[in-house]
């Protein structure tokens, strides 16, 4: 749930059943009641496994 007037960085992840009540910076985990930083994302989390095999996404870009 997120409350009015609150606003969510890009790139942030938001955990199932928070209760977002103030601003989450850019590049984030969140979590909880009351939502609160976890952590940042890092290159390792950009990543993604299944099976123990690396998928490869491109990667996307801005506007040009």
């Amino acid at each position: 749930m997120i409350m009015p007037g609150v606003t969510i960085g890009d790139n942030t992840v938001i955990g199932a059943g928070s209760v977002v009540t103030k601003d989450i910076p850019a590049d984030v985990v969140a979590v909880g009641n009351p939502c609160r930083v976890m952590r940042e994302i890092n290159e390792h989390d950009r990543e993604y496994y299944f099976k123990d095999k690396k998928i490869e996404y491109p990667v996307s870009g801005g506007a040009v």
